[in-house]
C-alpha cells in the first residue's frame, strides 16, 4: 500500500504548528494566572483564562491529529479517525474566533481563513485516504 503523501505532509505541518501552539498556549495560561493573582483573582479574567485553556486544548488536538495523520497515511481503514480529528481541529479554530469576538475583539476573515487552511488541507488528505 502506498502512503498518502498529502495526508502525511499536512500531518507534519499540524505537528509543527501544534507543538509551537502548545508552547505559546502554556505561556498564555501561565501569564493569565499571574495576572489573575496580581489583580487579586476577582474573576474578571475568566473569559481570558477560558480562551487560553481552549488554545492549549486545541493545540493538543492539533498535535494528536498530525501524529495520527503521519502514522495512518498508509492505512485507508484509519481514515475516519483522521477525519474526526481534522473536523475537531477546524471546529476549535472557529470556536477560538468566536471567543475572540465574544471577548470584545474584531472579527477577522483573514484570521479565520488562516486558522482553517491546514485543518482543511488535512481533511482533504484524510478523505483521499
Amino acid at each position: 500500500m502506498q502512503s498518502n503523501k498529502f495526508l502525511k505532509v499536512t500531518g507534519i505541518l499540524m505537528i509543527i504548528s501544534g507543538g509551537i501552539s502548545i508552547i505559546v498556549s502554556i505561556v498564555a495560561v501561565l501569564g493569565v494566572g499571574v495576572l489573575a493573582a496580581a489583580l487579586g483573582g476577582d474573576g474578571s479574567l475568566t473569559l481570558l483564562m477560558l480562551a487560553a485553556v481552549l488554545a492549549l486544548v486545541s493545540a493538543g488536538i492539533s498535535l494528536v491529529a498530525g501524529i495520527l495523520g503521519v502514522k495512518n497515511a498508509a492505512k485507508p481503514e484509519k481514515a475516519m479517525v483522521c477525519i474526526v480529528f481534522g473536523i475537531l481541529t477546524a471546529a476549535l479554530s472557529v470556536l477560538g474566533n468566536v471567543l475572540t469576538v465574544a471577548g470584545g475583539g474584531n472579527f477577522s476573515i483573514p484570521n479565520l481563513l488562516l486558522g482553517l487552511v491546514i485543518p482543511v488541507l488535512y481533511l482533504i488528505g484524510a478523505f483521499q485516504n
